[in-house]
């Protein structure tokens, strides 16, 4: 695993929306059209953009698997984080459907606590190597990454087949929002196995 650079975008976007092709939550977000592909790969584009600039990229050696990471706040209004934002509500959602969007955006931040976290906003796997391991080795570096950093790790859901696979690494649901689907919020709070190794000594 390594940290993916500018020059893996494209293998990166490509992966992200083959993965992310049939996902609930993805198409809440992008307009329904004769384009949807074409616009989850421009959601895919802004969101790898938008992690590079305020927060990280992770993946595999062999590049068949990503997972866009970003620390929220380390977010800052510039010029160049406006105009991805303006092309992704008219390329991406649809200038009619903003609100919609903002406002499921709103229900999930403010279940995000004011301390420093990490977001797994995506995390994908090339479908042809699902199931392998892949993601997990993945996972794990997301999760060594956050324990250095002290910050618990926040991401939501629409897939009911992944829960398992994240509980096993120590994520628990702590709410559900009933949108026009049901989008499973998980965290994943950092774990301190030398107090563990003290209380238990002390017991």
């Amino acid at each position: 695993m390594r940290v993916a650079e500018q020059a893996d975008k494209q293998q990166a976007v490509m992966i992200l929306t083959q993965a992310f092709d049939q996902n609930k939550s993805v198409n809440f977000v992008v307009k329904q059209d004769d384009h949807r592909v074409d616009r989850i790969r421009q959601l895919m584009e802004y969101s790898f953009d938008y992690c590079k600039e305020f927060g990280e990229v992770y993946m595999s050696d062999d590049g068949r698997a990503f997972a866009l990471v970003l620390f929220p706040e380390k977010k800052k209004a510039s010029l160049k984080s406006m105009m991805w934002d303006a092309k992704l509500a008219s390329n991406v959602i649809g200038l009619t459907r903003v609100m919609q969007v903002l406002n499921r955006e709103t229900l999930i931040k403010k279940n995000h606590p004011r301390k420093p976290i990490t977001y797994l906003w995506f995390i994908g796997v090339d479908p042809r190597l699902q199931g392998k391991g892949v993601g997990s080795k993945l996972l794990k570096t997301v999760i060594e990454m956050s324990e250095r950093k002290e910050r618990p790790i926040y991401l939501e859901t629409s897939v009911d087949k992944n829960l398992p696979w994240y509980k096993s690494f120590g994520f628990e649901i702590y709410k559900t929002i009933d949108l026009t689907y049901e989008l499973f919020l998980l965290r994943r709070v950092v774990s301190h196995p030398e107090l563990t190794v003290q209380q238990t000594m002390s017991s």
